[in-house]
């Protein structure tokens, strides 16, 4: 019992290590080295890789149905009781009396048969089409998980950006914290003084609460943005997290107006791959009802031995096996199916006329999302340029106003607008940041660039 309590401990122990070790582990990563270690690790990413091989799989077990088939069993019969069979009684006993009927057993009480038999298709039609529909089944997970990729890729630059806005909204609202507790205490002086009355400092109260709330939400917002980021990177949520690039820098680099020009050629998004590959999966659907019109051609090869006794003797080297063989050939020839083959021939017909439509429908729709894409791009930019110098009018009007307000010459309501001002149009140049990053990587996922 003690050995029992020992080894239940060390389990315990060791599995507490080994979740310990888990959560302690830290990473870094730049964007470039977050989208890598994403695409191999993101719970999606895994699956989709996952679907490929059964795809693999897949297409081997359909090609496996037209290659040799062998299988092989033993038989073993105990006639409890003989079935009998009536037979006229004078064919046994010629003095029996006509009419008369007699038993026999034709069955003997045990036997055993092993055989063998090989199955062969030699040729079918609809094997055809299928091995052509396995390739096609194949490709569509391997355009899946390229589609995975592309929305992984974007993600990834999404939650990245998202984290870096929450530490950059951190950092100017805790030093908008430090300048107005300072205006603040200035404030409270000269009102104690009796030089300013008591609503300038309730004005200035009122902004600093506004602001310490501001900075608590956002500081919880860090924390949900950097889980989501973990989850997406295929991390633990409790593991440490450092994010290398800074938001300047990335805004920086994908400020390009250029690209935005470069043109959209459909046929390289993975979106309008899918629909080619759906269409051509209708396409091989009516094929595949035509070839049901042509007949099909098998053989087959059976060999074994049987054995006969009253007694349980086939072990014995002395008991007599007698060997059979057989082989067939099948042809099936496919003649009328009261119009059923026709009404699923056409049925397939109408669903490949659906797939074109859907693909132009999807042409045309990613043409329109192109456009988009790029003409939000194109305003993020602009928004970019805007608010970085409403930034800069906030900041030069905020400065007067709190020279203006210390000397008395403005009122705490004026220089409370004067800081909200400034305070919004902060935030409105860190989200114009983000938003260049992450339009620009919608952008890139409709034109596919990995």
């Amino acid at each position: 019992m003690r050995n029992l309590v020992l080894i239940t401990l060390l389990l315990f122990a060791v599995t507490a290590k080994s979740q310990q070790n888990q959560e302690s582990q830290s990473y870094s990563f730049s964007l470039q080295q977050a989208i890598s270690h994403a695409l191999t690790n993101n719970y999606t990413a895994k699956n989709a890789g996952r679907d490929i091989e059964i795809a693999k799989q897949k297409k081997r077990e359909t090609t496996a149905t037209g290659l040799p088939q062998i299988s092989a069993g033993v038989d073993y019969t105990n006639n409890l009781a003989i079935p009998l069979s009536v037979l006229p009684a004078q064919i046994l006993d010629p003095t029996a009396p006509s009419g008369t009927f007699a038993a026999v057993a034709f069955s003997p009480k045990q036997s055993v048969n092993a055989r063998a038999t090989l199955n062969q298709l030699l040729f079918d039609g609809s094997y055809i089409v299928a091995l052509q529909a396995s390739k096609t089944y194949l490709k569509y997970y391997e355009n899946a998980k390229l589609k995975a990729d592309v929305n992984i890729r974007e993600m990834v630059i999404t939650d990245y950006g998202n984290v870096l806005l929450a530490e950059e909204s951190i950092t100017i609202l805790e030093r908008n914290k430090s300048i107005l507790e300072k205006t603040f205490s200035d404030t409270k002086e000269t009102f104690k003084n009796g030089l300013i009355e008591e609503e300038n400092v309730e004005q200035l109260e009122i902004t600093l609460s506004s602001v310490n709330s501001n900075l608590n939400n956002t500081k919880r917002v860090l924390d949900v943005a950097y889980k989501m980021l973990k989850i997406t990177l295929g991390i633990d949520i409790n593991a440490d997290l450092k994010l290398t690039d800074k938001l300047d820098d990335l805004t920086t680099n994908n400020l390009d107006m250029a690209f935005a020009q470069g043109g959209f050629n459909v046929s390289n998004n993975i979106d309008y791959q899918m629909a080619q590959n759906f269409q051509e999966q209708r396409s091989l659907e009516l094929k595949l009802q035509k070839s049901k019109a042509l007949p099909s051609l098998s053989a087959n090869l059976n060999f074994g031995y049987n054995a006969f006794d009253q007694d349980f003797k086939f072990l014995s080297r002395d008991m007599k096996y007698y060997n059979f063989s057989a082989l067939g050939v099948s042809l099936n020839i496919p003649i009328f199916s009261s119009f059923a083959r026709s009404a699923r021939t056409q049925q397939a017909r109408i669903a490949l006329d659906q797939a074109k439509t859907q693909l132009t429908e999807s042409e045309q729709r990613l043409k329109l999302q192109y456009e988009a894409s790029k003409s939000e791009y194109e305003f993020s930019i602009e928004e970019y340029a805007t608010a970085k110098n409403n930034l800069r009018l906030a900041e030069r009007i905020e400065r007067k106003q709190q020279t203006k307000f210390t000397e008395g010459l403005s009122s705490s309501f004026d220089f409370s607008e004067a800081q909200r001002q400034l305070y919004t149009a902060q935030q409105n140049y860190l989200q114009s940041m983000v938003n260049i990053i992450s339009k620009k990587a919608s952008l890139e996922s409709v034109i596919n660039i990995k």
